[in-house]
C-alpha cells in the first residue's frame, strides 16, 4: 500500500482545466505531472461542461496520484437554478433572488450522496443556510 504524502482539493471548470493557477502551483510544490492530471480531469468531466467541479486529489510519497470528483458545490447549483451569475454583496439586506420549497428539496436530493448526512430534511438545512449566505431567500 502507498504511503499518502498530502491531499488537494480543487473546484475546477469541468472539461476545461488549464495549467494556469490554481492547478500548476497546486500539483507542481508536490512534484507531480500537471498535465497528466488535467487530461485525467479533463475527459472524466468533459460530459459536465459549464459546471464547477470539485476533485480531490490525493498525493502519494512516490509521486503518484489519484483523483475523485465530486457534484457540483451547493452554492453553484443554487446559481444554476436560479439562473444568475453570483449571489448578493450585502447578503441580509439585499436579495439575489428567491428558491422555492422544492427547489431546495431538489438540490438538496442532488448533493445528498456528497454531504454528511441520509436525511433529507437536513440536506434542505445545508442547502437553505448556502442560500442564505448568497443573500438568496427560501420559502
Amino acid at each position: 500500500m502507498k504511503k499518502i504524502k498530502t491531499v488537494i482539493k480543487l473546484n475546477l471548470p469541468a472539461g476545461e482545466a488549464t495549467a494556469a493557477p490554481p492547478v500548476g502551483p497546486a500539483l507542481g510544490q508536490h512534484g507531480l505531472p500537471i498535465m497528466e492530471f488535467i487530461r485525467a480531469y479533463n475527459e472524466k468531466t468533459k460530459d459536465q461542461k459549464g459546471q464547477v467541479i470539485p476533485a480531490i486529489i490525493t498525493v502519494f510519497e512516490d509521486r503518484t496520484f489519484s483523483f475523485i470528483t465530486k457534484l457540483p458545490p451547493v452554492a453553484e447549483m443554487i446559481k444554476k437554478n436560479l439562473k444568475v451569475e453570483k449571489g448578493s454583496a450585502k447578503a441580509g439586506r439585499e436579495s439575489a433572488g428567491k428558491l422555492s420549497l422544492s427547489q431546495v428539496r431538489e438540490i438538496a436530493e442532488s448533493k445528498l450522496k456528497d454531504l454528511n448526512t441520509e436525511n433529507v430534511d437536513q440536506a434542505m438545512k445545508v442547502v437553505t443556510g448556502t442560500a442564505r449566505s448568497m443573500g438568496i431567500q427560501t420559502e
